[in-house]
């Protein structure tokens, strides 16, 4: 390709050299002569330089269709979706399981609120791991004195974490507010009073009341708590029948605050020998997503037992 090539240029230099002498001839004249000598010199060398252009053209060309493809290539792998999907997680339970409900109390206790029922009487569930609850009564008879009733119900209702409704905690939290508004809500109570509880776990509330019924003149202690993901409800009421006087209300609520701290230390024992945040392994197929059948009321209690 290259020999051609300079044959050309060699014969194009030959011809414009014999123009340039007939030129010279022709008009006798050094000046003009030597100037038309430099046009025809690059005239001539004009198609060298074409030639060497094409070449470059075509080498660039090359490279820029190698380009083409890795481009493509990248703009696919870039646009390819993560394949690590993300999944809604929560945090595990702290409280995989429950106590025995008739087991909470001691027979110290039981002999303090209840002195004439320390057995009591564990009530209907379908999973006791989730929910369980068990009651007490007593009917003292003072002769002609009258009789001092007293009726002690605890239930326990725990929640397990779920990707869907959320965490243990959360919704043991939100059941403990509505647990709270039904005991405020109570049908015929007088004298409705709520208050914080200390140091029976991570929150407490105690609400009180005066029931009248046909019974007698009820004093009603309900408490509220929550330890974790598990909720302790603690319904105690007292009445004097017969003629009896009614008992204090300040000694009732005495009583169940003892009571109710000591069901929460029974749930912190049933996991992992008392350390708070139990085990976190698998808990029951079936977790607590609807609220338990309500406790019985003090004048219903009253009625069977009096």
């Amino acid at each position: 390709m290259h020999r051609p090539a300079q044959r050309d240029h060699r014969d194009q230099h030959d011809e414009g050299v014999q123009r340039v002498q007939e030129v010279q001839g022709g008009l006798g004249t050094s000046r003009q002569g030597a100037r038309l000598r430099r046009l025809l010199v690059c005239a001539a060398a004009v198609p060298a330089v074409l030639v060497a252009a094409g070449c470059s053209s075509d080498s660039g060309s090359g490279s820029g269709s190698d380009t083409k493809p890795q481009a493509q290539k990248q703009h696919t792998t870039d646009a390819q979706p993560s394949q690590s999907a993300s999944t809604n997680t929560v945090q595990p339970a702290a409280y995989a399981s429950l106590p025995k409900p008739c087991s909470v109390l001691s027979d110290k206790t039981l002999g303090d609120l209840v002195p004439k029922d320390k057995s009591g009487k564990q009530g209907t569930s379908d999973d006791a791991g989730t929910r369980s609850s068990c009651s007490w009564s007593s009917l003292e008879n003072n002769g002609v004195k009258g009789s001092q009733f007293r009726w002690l119900n605890v239930s326990l209702l725990r929640f397990a974490s779920d990707a869907a409704r959320g965490s243990g905690n959360k919704l043991a939290e939100d059941y403990y507010g509505r647990q709270i508004q039904d005991a405020q809500s109570v049908d015929g109570a007088k004298n409705v009073k709520s208050a914080p509880v200390a140091g029976a776990g991570d929150q407490a509330t105690a609400v009180r009341y005066d029931l009248k019924k046909k019974e007698g003149a009820f004093k009603q202690e309900t408490i509220v708590a929550r330890v974790e993901n598990v909720v302790v409800t603690l319904d105690y009421n007292g009445a004097g029948l017969a003629g009896d006087k009614a008992p204090d209300a300040d000694d009732l609520a005495k009583a169940a605050e003892k009571a109710v701290k000591e069901v929460v230390s029974s749930v912190s024992t049933a996991n992992h020998d008392g350390t708070k945040g139990g085990s976190k392994s698998a808990s029951p197929s079936k977790g607590a997503s609807a609220s338990p059948s309500k406790s019985a009321s003090p004048s219903a209690s009253a009625s069977k037992k009096s």
